[in-house]
């Protein structure tokens, strides 16, 4: 299974400069609270094209409140598609459902997640136990199932967040639901910017790192924005192949160079 070895080493020091001050840090950590808890009431309320409305504009909501400007480079074709992107933080997320509302493979411990995880199963979020690999099958099938009544499915290959100057190696299995449903691949580079417009990996969720320790650091950053790539749609018949093009696509877009998984220590039964 994949374990990524970024950590807090890959993190940049603090820096009072790039940083709002504490009065600012409270109002978006306040705004951010609301609107999590107003999603989680409201949205399942929604009638279902009302909800593919509201979802989006929610998703932007919640990054203007925490500071974050979202440039989009490119355009999505309307349409069932399997969304592959690389995986560096939470925001991932939050950016991915603004260009598009679609349903999400996350890891099972998502679901514990103090509301964030009750929201993402209520817009439909597929769960995964990275620690039992039998699961695996399951969740292709499901993500098929999906993709062939025309949804739009988000998957991360990598398994786990890397810090975005490294990348990991995107596991093929996932691109079989594409295959077994005949629908296209759309490759999404995800990058992030300081207030000097340098890439950064500040907002990276890596390592032992807890969701509301990185809420904490991203909201204190100062001008972040959040950038995705729509790259040129894949097709192909073998999944592979088609891991190793939209790795190739996606890692061209954000610089990154491939890194190598650390061994994950044996789970008990």
């Amino acid at each position: 299974m994949p374990d990524s070895p970024c950590g807090p080493q890959c993190l940049p020091p603090r820096d009072s400069d790039t940083e709002v001050g504490r009065l600012r840090v409270v109002l978006r950590l306040s705004a951010t609270v609301v609107l999590l808890v107003t999603g989680c009431l409201l949205v399942p309320a929604l009638p279902a094209a009302l909800r593919r409305q509201a979802v989006p504009q929610w998703f932007r909501a919640l990054l203007r409140a925490l500071g974050i400007r979202l440039v989009v480079e490119g355009r999505m074709a309307p349409g069932g598609a399997l969304v592959v992107c690389n995986h560096v933080s939470w925001l991932d997320v939050a950016a991915m459902q603004v260009l598009a509302p679609m349903r999400l493979l996350a890891k099972i411990e998502v679901r514990s997640w103090p509301v964030l995880g009750v929201l993402a199963g209520r817009i439909g979020t597929v769960y995964i136990d990275r620690d039992r690999l039998s699961a695996l099958p399951e969740a292709v099938r499901t993500i098929a199932e999906e993709l062939r009544s025309g949804a739009v499915v988000g998957v991360f290959p990598e398994g786990t967040t890397w810090c975005g100057n490294a990348a990991g190696r995107f596991r093929p299995a996932v691109f079989q639901a594409a295959l077994d449903a005949g629908v296209r691949v759309q490759p999404i580079a995800v990058r992030f910017r300081d207030g000097a417009g340098r890439l950064t990996t500040a907002p990276a969720f890596l390592g032992e790192a807890t969701l509301a320790a990185s809420v904490l650091s991203v909201a204190r950053m100062r001008d972040l924005a959040v950038e995705l790539v729509v790259l040129p749609e894949l097709t192909g018949t073998d999944r592979g192949r088609l891991a190793e093009q939209a790795q190739h696509a996606i890692t061209g877009a954000t610089g990154a160079r491939l890194g190598h998984d650390r061994p994950r220590a044996a789970v008990a039964a």
